[in-house]
């Protein structure tokens, strides 16, 4: 399926068995604040999800299309593939081989976000011959890391260090563009300096090729309020937040599905948590 109709979402997760539940809640705020839309939702996965029956009847209550895209044990026979390059690293980079030919674009997200305004508007966002579109951080750090990732991954025509948790991807010319070939190479010449193994990949290789979005809309790291607060000249309070921002990003070691998890947006997940839930009662 191409772009065609606007009002159809093809949607790309890849989890294994720990992240389900968080799924189906990253799920549910989509359907919920996306609405009028229908979804295709793809989900990468090695081996066959022992909870697939789960994630079908959910899918189904709410109308979603699930598509698993089981690769294998041998996908990735060629490729280098160590405790510090899992295989996972290469999910988003080659979604193109494994996705349907012609499809013309899907939203990645990771599992650990919250949609919570319409992703429409990002969706349908024009890519041009840009590969990607994703949300940087860095302004977050004052832009210090910035000269540095550059050193570090050799790419100097790139705007920003992007995220890759959050990704429009352009399909089409990321066939013509991503090859794995390169991504082997790259990954030999330069393992000692990668530190997020997929995300370095991406911003070393195809940062200059990527459309750079704003992480306050669509790329929310839900740890750092203040600092959007302040940037913003206190614009980026809680109520602006709720009311613009499209996806709340759960960013680092912290996750507001664990009891211990406080933070301000806490509250928030845990209700869409207990909702999805509720769909399979």
């Amino acid at each position: 399926m191409g772009l065609g109709d606007v009002t159809d979402m093809n949607l790309l997760f890849a989890i294994d068995n720990h992240v389900v539940d968080q799924l189906l809640t990253t799920l549910y705020s989509i359907t919920v604040n996306t609405p009028n839309h229908t979804f295709d939702v793809y989900v990468i996965q090695k081996n066959k999800l022992k909870k697939t029956k789960k994630i079908m009847t959910f899918c189904h209550q709410l109308g979603l299309n699930y598509h698993p895209v089981i690769l294998g044990e041998t996908f990735l026979k060629d490729a280098p593939v160590t405790d510090r390059y899992p295989e996972t690293i290469y999910y988003r980079l080659l979604a193109q081989e494994y996705l349907p030919s012609d499809m013309e674009r899907i939203l990645y997200l990771d599992v650990d976000i919250l949609a919570i305004n319409d992703l429409s508007k990002l969706y349908q966002l024009d890519l041009g011959n840009f590969l990607y579109a994703a949300a940087s951080h860095s302004a977050l750090s004052n832009n210090v890391t910035e000269p540095i990732n550059k050193l570090r991954l050799g790419n100097y025509e790139a705007e920003s260090y992007y995220n890759s948790g959050i990704m429009m991807l352009n399909l089409k010319a990321i066939r013509s563009n991503v090859k794995i070939d390169d991504i082997i190479a790259y990954i030999n010449k330069n393992k000692m300096a990668l530190f997020l193994p997929d995300q370095d990949v991406l911003n070393g290789l195809y940062g200059h090729q990527i459309k750079k979005i704003p992480d306050e809309l669509y790329n929310f790291d839900a740890r750092r309020s203040p600092l959007y607060y302040g940037l913003s000249n206190g614009k980026w309070d809680l109520d602006w937040v709720i009311q613009h921002t499209v996806i709340l990003h759960f960013c680092g070691r912290d996750k507001p599905w664990k009891k211990d998890y406080h933070t301000r947006y806490a509250g928030l997940y845990k209700h869409y948590a207990y909702r999805a839930q509720n769909i399979l009662q």
